[in-house]
Parts: structure tokens; C-alpha cells; sequence
């Protein structure tokens, strides 16, 4: 396995980092190729940053990050180590590790891979970035991505039958994660539907609203005042409440005080 960084991060959903910080794992590669990609220098294809680690080495960093006082343990683009990754959670509990496994993940996965995760999987983190192909041809690099997501959602489905926070506070099950791409709110609105429809009773979701732009570096907001009313609005017709929302300012808003 390569691994581009590791450490206790803040930056993903509250319940997430909490105050301790989410135990992250960023892998070298990712199955998915997004042009526009926040993480391209280490997610592209060929990308020299990162060290290779063993199954061993892994497992041992798993550990180290409990000991930092991370509350989970956040594996970043995934598919491609898998089953190097499910040897290393296990050695790491028969070795005490007890906080849980966070599956982050593109979603471009086969329901075969997750198979080989998915009993150490506490909470999938799972992208789903649209239902539409044109979108997906334009900003994921792969015209058959809702084709696969579909999949993914179904196999997950019949296996994660809830997301709640458990007794010690972690969130289980999945979380899913959409975001709002420039020039794509129909899109967003129409993967909403299908989200309501298909999985919204399994999950959370998180919508988020600011996108980096490869070109220049910036991140901005990319609707405007309308379509971010337009879009709350359709988040209470469909009876979408449980999950985050980043406002115009960048802060991760709990849906179900917006709607």
C-alpha cells in the first residue's frame, strides 16, 4: 500500500472530528479520476507522493492514531488497497484497536471489494456524486458512474438497514456525501429525488455546496440565493432531515434546523 498522509484531522463532518479529531488515512491513487479532483496531486493516477507501507506498518498506525486520541479510524480512497486494508484493521484490533473504521470512499466500487470490508466497517463514507451520466462523464472522467453507484447503494442497502449514533456516540452505518459540481443544480435536484426514493430511510447525507477549482485554487460557493432556497425547500417537500448542509459561508449546518 502507498499512503500519502496520515493524522488527526478536522475538516469532515461534525460528528465525525468531534473535538478529538478523525484518525485520516489518505491513500496514494483512487479508483475514481475526477478532472477536478481537491486531492489530484495523490489521487491521480501514477502520483509519487506517499510511502509504501506494510500490512504490519498500516496496523501499527491504526494504533498510534487511537493513542492520539483520533475517535475513528478514516481510510481515504480505499478500493484499490482493500483487502490489504481489511488485514491491517484486523491485525490492528487483535492488537486492541477499538475505535471504529470509517470507509471513505469515491463509491466507484465493485460490491466485491466492499465485500472484503465490510464486516470492520463501522460507517461508510460513501460519495455519490450523480445519478446523471453526462455529469458523471464530465466531472467524474467515467460516463457508467451512476450505473455503478446504483449497485453500491443496492448491495449496501440490504446490509446497512439504519445510520445511527451509537452508545459511545459514533455514527454507524452510511453517511453519504453529494457534491454540488458548477452548472449542475438540476442535476443535484434530480439526485435528490433519487436519494429519497432509493436510500434516505439507510442514511445520512451531506450536501456540500463550495467547490475547488483546479485552475486557479479557490473554492467558492456554487449556487446562488435562489437555488440555495430552491434547494432547502426540496430538502423539506422530500422530508430529507438527517445530515449536513454547508451554507454560503463554508459551516456544515444540521439539515433538520434549515428545514
Amino acid at each position: 500500500m502507498r499512503i500519502a498522509s496520515v493524522g488527526l484531522h478536522h475538516g469532515e463532518e461534525p460528528i465525525l472530528v468531534q473535538s478529538s479529531g478523525s484518525g485520516t488515512i489518505f491513500f496514494t491513487g483512487c479508483s475514481l479520476h475526477c478532472p477536478a479532483c481537491q486531492n489530484q496531486d495523490i489521487s491521480q493516477a501514477r502520483s509519487p507522493h506517499g510511502v509504501v507501507v506494510t500490512v504490519e506498518q498500516l496496523a501499527a498506525i491504526a494504533l498510534d492514531l487511537e493513542r492520539q486520541g483520533a475517535i475513528n479510524i478514516n481510510v481515504v480512497t480505499p478500493t484499490h488497497f482493500a483487502p490489504s486494508i481489511a488485514a491491517a484493521i484486523t491485525l490492528a484490533k487483535e492488537h486492541g484497536l477499538s475505535i471504529p473504521l470509517v470507509y471513505n470512499t469515491s463509491g466507484y466500487e465493485s460490491v466485491e471489494s466492499l465485500a472484503l470490508v465490510d464486516p470492520l466497517v463501522d460507517l461508510y463514507l460513501l460519495d455519490i456524486k450523480t445519478v446523471d451520466s453526462e455529469v458523471a462523464r464530465l466531472w467524474c472522467g467515467s460516463r457508467e458512474y451512476p450505473e455503478v453507484i446504483m449497485r453500491v447503494v443496492r448491495w449496501l442497502a440490504e446490509r446497512r438497514l439504519v445510520t445511527e449514533i451509537d452508545e459511545n456516540g459514533a455514527l454507524t452505518g452510511t453517511l453519504v456525501r453529494h457534491l454540488i459540481f458548477p452548472g449542475t443544480f438540476s442535476a443535484t435536484m434530480q439526485f435528490l429525488h433519487w436519494y429519497a426514493n432509493t436510500f434516505a430511510s439507510h442514511s445520512w447525507l451531506s450536501l456540500l455546496t463550495h467547490f475547488w477549482d483546479p485552475t486557479d485554487g479557490r473554492r467558492s460557493f456554487v449556487l446562488s440565493a435562489s437555488q440555495y432556497a430552491q434547494l432547502i425547500a426540496l430538502l423539506k417537500e422530500l422530508g430529507i432531515t438527517r445530515g449536513y448542509l454547508s451554507d454560503p459561508y463554508g459551516a456544515s449546518r444540521w439539515i433538520g434546523d434549515l428545514v
